[in-house]
């Protein structure tokens, strides 16, 4: 019962939005899904960061959430700038499970047992999210918190998953930075950070934590695995 983790997956199966078009996301589809097969069985739990679905609504994401619900594993799905679709939770709910596809789930103000640790996560706020809009960002700090308390009761260690970087080159999102120390948090894996942009992701050890970009271009469309 081992953890995984991908962010950014940008699948488009039922939209006009191929990213194809940019380098190194030649049949990024089709990558995705051989690798994914490949690594991670019935019994695992993967959970993908945010970027999900190029979709504009709910109903259109069928498409997508129909190829994800075919893979092997338990789906913790979040939340990216790029998810147009999101909804609440009971709506996003409602529509997995009508449509059948009990293997997806939603990380949202909430928390996910699994491999001996605990899932907690939010889409979280960045360098490059549009500035003065600091009602936005404590409602993200919020968000993890929450995810955060709903843990506790497990006894076990936290891993935060967010879609934006709390580090990035010298930027540093002090709101998200500080609730993950408040939680003595000490793993945290994100996306949303594609080609050149690696170049500045943090990665290691960082101020006690221990940083993971795993957006999907950047670990080439391969699951990663954080614990088993």
């Amino acid at each position: 019962m081992a953890l995984f983790a991908i962010g950014d997956t940008h699948l488009s199966l039922g939209t006009d939005k191929p990213m194809d078009i940019f380098r190194g996301w030649q049949d990024y589809t089709g990558r995705l899904e051989k690798n994914w097969r490949a690594v991670v069985s019935d019994e695992d739990t993967v959970v993908i960061a945010g970027d999900v679905s190029w979709a504009m609504k709910l109903e259109n994401t069928l498409e997508d959430f129909s190829f994800l619900h075919s893979l092997p594993g338990r789906k913790l799905i979040m939340k990216g700038n790029h998810d147009y679709w999101w909804s609440t939770k009971a709506k996003m709910e409602r529509f997995i499970e009508e449509q059948g596809l009990d293997s997806l789930h939603i990380l949202f103000n909430n928390s996910y047992v699994c491999s001996g640790a605990v899932v907690c996560g939010t889409r979280g706020w960045s360098y490059d999210c549009p500035q003065g809009e600091q009602s936005v960002l404590l409602r993200e700090c919020g968000r993890l918190r929450m995810s955060l308390d709903s843990a506790k009761d497990s006894g076990l260690e936290p891993i935060v998953f967010l879609h934006y970087p709390p580090l990035y080159g010298d930027y540093r999102c002090d709101e998200i930075m500080d609730v993950l120390h408040e939680y003595g948090v000490k793993r945290c894996l994100y996306g949303h950070l594609h080609g050149q942009s690696h170049k500045k992701a943090a990665q290691g050890i960082q101020e006690g934590i221990e940083m993971k970009l795993i957006a999907g271009d950047y670990v080439d469309f391969v699951p990663y695995l954080v614990c088993r």
